[in-house]
Order: structure tokens, then sequence, then C-alpha cells
């Protein structure tokens, strides 16, 4: 008799956009002449870099020659030179990433869940609340326990460790999703010197970093003195290049960086890590991974922040609009998530609704990332300029 991992049926019966997915069904079958402009899920309008689809194209006709055809990648880890072009993007920054240390993977979101494997199912995992789905959903999937640190409005969506939990794992990510808040140096290093005082391993996901303007803000935990003992970083091209639809990121495990046995022998996570995606992952696409090192070339580097530029324009537009109307929100300035308090003390499902309803806006309701999402809501900034613009004079005519 097969029997199923009841971890689960711990799960909620609906992913948070499964649920907005069926809400905006369910209202066009109803009103089909009605023109939607969707700000809610995290997905992009623009194309990806032009560059990126010139060394991409270059990929697929080397795949389509005898002499230059490549089959499976030697270590599934990534061609060495993409974790070049990835090395040296963190050398900018006086950051140095061996090449052994960066994996090449198909988006943040795939590493973020899988991480959890090589870690014991009876870690105490931390996560922030509120919380981007899958680093609750994986680490309950895999029978962990979680605890929460709480990110409100009195702390600016930015939890603190507190010295009194233990935890084993922690997940950051900076810029937030769905807040929009950002880690300043100070306060990432206070989260380091917690987690190596613990012991304990933080998951930093850096997939919004690009969007990051303040240059008095890290833009990777690395820049953190100690991180290198005590977190693993991973990075997405998917909002920052357009890659929503290739799917390329990558994670880097520092060959400093140890977990320990239940008898307290040391083990490299970085080793752990390499044996895990040997036996379950065999690598991103050869052409994928070349138009991945086009998005690090000098014009595609250009093209990519030409769009980054746009994205934050309308957020900018958003951001603007809800100070006019004296909605308290934050992000948007160093995100591309803008987050606000839900005028007349709607709960956020009821906001969402109502925004369909009358306006025919979807954002997403921040009771999907957690219980101190209740009475918040998230928008985005990767519609177009002549959406975002529409939306927020809907938004401004109705609230007024």
């Amino acid at each position: 008799m097969a029997k199923i991992n009841e971890n689960f049926t711990k799960l909620k019966k609906n992913y948070l956009f499964i649920d907005i997915a069926k809400r905006i069904a369910a209202y066009k079958e109803k009103n089909p002449g009605k023109e939607i402009i969707r700000m809610g899920i995290g997905d992009v309008t623009l194309p990806i870099p032009a560059a990126a689809v010139e060394f991409m194209k270059r990929g697929a006709n080397e795949m389509g020659v005898k002499e230059t055809f490549r089959g499976y990648e030697d270590t599934g880890r990534g061609y060495d030179f993409l974790k070049k072009a990835v090395a040296d993007y963190y050398a900018e920054r006086e950051i140095t990433i061996p090449l052994d240390d960066i994996f090449i993977n198909d988006g943040a979101k795939s590493d973020t869940g899988n991480i959890t494997d090589i870690f014991s199912e009876n870690s105490v995992v931390l996560v922030s609340d509120p919380v981007y789905p899958v680093y609750v959903d994986s680490n309950i999937m895999g029978g962990k326990q979680l605890i929460y640190a709480d990110a409100t409005a009195e702390n600016g969506f930015k939890a603190m460790p507190n010295y009194n939990v233990k935890c084993d794992l922690i997940y950051l990510c900076s810029p937030n999703n769905p807040t929009g808040a950002v880690y300043t140096k100070d306060e990432l290093k206070v989260w380091v010197d917690y987690a190596n005082a613990k012991k304990a391993v933080i998951i930093f996901d850096a997939a919004y970093e690009a969007f990051i303007y303040d240059k008095t803000l890290p833009r990777s935990i690395f820049e953190i003195p100690g991180a290198k003992t005590c977190a693993i970083e991973m990075c997405s091209l998917s909002k920052t290049a357009g890659f929503t639809g290739l799917r390329c990121g990558y994670t880097i495990v520092p060959e400093e960086l140890k977990a320990y046995t239940e008898d307290g022998g040391e083990v490299s996570l970085r080793d752990t890590w390499t044996r895990r995606q040997g036996s379950k992952f065999n690598g991103v696409s050869y052409p994928v991974q070349c138009a991945a090192a086009g998005v690090f070339s000098p014009e595609g580097r250009r093209q990519v922040q030409t769009n980054i530029d746009y994205y934050m324009e309308n957020a900018s537009i958003i951001l603007d609009t809800l100070r006019s109307l004296k909605i308290p929100c934050t992000g948007g300035e160093n995100s591309p998530y803008i987050w606000f308090k839900t005028p007349s003390n709607m709960d956020s499902w009821q906001f969402f609704d109502y925004l369909l309803e009358n306006i025919q806006v979807v954002g997403t309701p921040g009771e999907g990332f957690g219980k101190n999402g209740d009475g918040w809501f998230r928008l985005t900034s990767f519609n177009t300029h002549e959406n975002t613009a529409e939306a927020m004079s809907r938004l401004k005519h109705m609230l007024r």
C-alpha cells in the first residue's frame, strides 16, 4: 500500500497564487468585457535583454554542430564561463567568490526549496512573518519545525533575532518579498553574529538585489564580515533580466560553511550540496547558460539596467499615489514591491475582492504571506507604464 508523505496534508489547501488565479477566473467569467490590470504575481512584462538573446542564439547554434555540441555538463553545477561571470560580478563589490562555491540553477525558487534536503528533519527553521510562501511550504513538506520572527510596521518590516530563541536554519530575503523592506549592513551584521553564535545557517534570498539603488545598502550577505561561515546566498535572473520563462539563477555555498552530525562532527555543506545536486539535478541547459552569460556582458548589463529603471519608475508611480492618499506603505524605493495598509480596516482578502470588483486591479493579499500580512497588501511594479498609471488613476478615484 502506497502511503502519502503526511507532511503534505499540513499545507494550506491552495498555494496563494492559485487562489488568486481562481478568483480572477471567476470574475472574468461573470464580467467578460472588463479589462483587468494585474499587479499581483511578480511576473515581468519587458522581454529579456537583446544581448542575452544573441548569446542564447550562439549557444543554440553550437548545439547543432557536431564539433561544438554539448550533452551533459560534467558536474551539473554550471559551466565555468557563467560561474566566472558571476564571480566577476561579486568582485566589483570586493567580494571574492571561488568558482567551486557557485552552483548554477533554474531559478532561486528551486534551490530555496530544495536546499532543505541537506539539513536534518529535526531542524528548527526561523522565518520572518510575513514571508514568501516557498520558505514555509518546503520546510513543512520536509517535516521541519517552523518558528517565526515578527516583521511589522513597528520594526519597519525587518525582523531581528532574539538570542533567547534557538534555531538551526534562518530564511532572510532582502529586498524583501512581499514588504519591499531592505536590511542595512548593521542589521545584517546582527543576523550574521547571531547565526554564528548559534551555529545556524542563513538562507539568504537576494533575488531582488539589482533593484537596490542606495549604495549604502548591502546587495549581498557576503558584504558582511563573518557571513561565509554562516550563510548560503541565492540569486535569480528572473526579475533582474526577465528570465521568468527561461529559468536561471545561482546559489553560493562557501567552502567555509559547515553543518554538524548528531555526534558533533563537522560536515562541508558545499560538498553535501554538490552530492545532492549530482543525484537530483542535471544542470541548466547550455543555451540558457549562454543567455545568462549575456546578461553579465557589458552590453547586457546596460540593457538590464534600462529594464530595471523602467520598473522602478513604475514603483515611483505607485509610491507617489499611495503617499498622496496618505496610506502607510513600504518598499518601492529599493525594491520592485510596494506594501501598503489596506484602507477602512478591511482585511487583505476583502480588499483584494474590492479592488477587483470596483476597479479591476489585481494585487496580492498580505494575509497570504502570514498573519502579520493581514490588513496589508502587495503591488508589483512589473507591469507597463501605461497600465501602472491607469491602475493608480483608478485607485485614486476610488479611494477619494
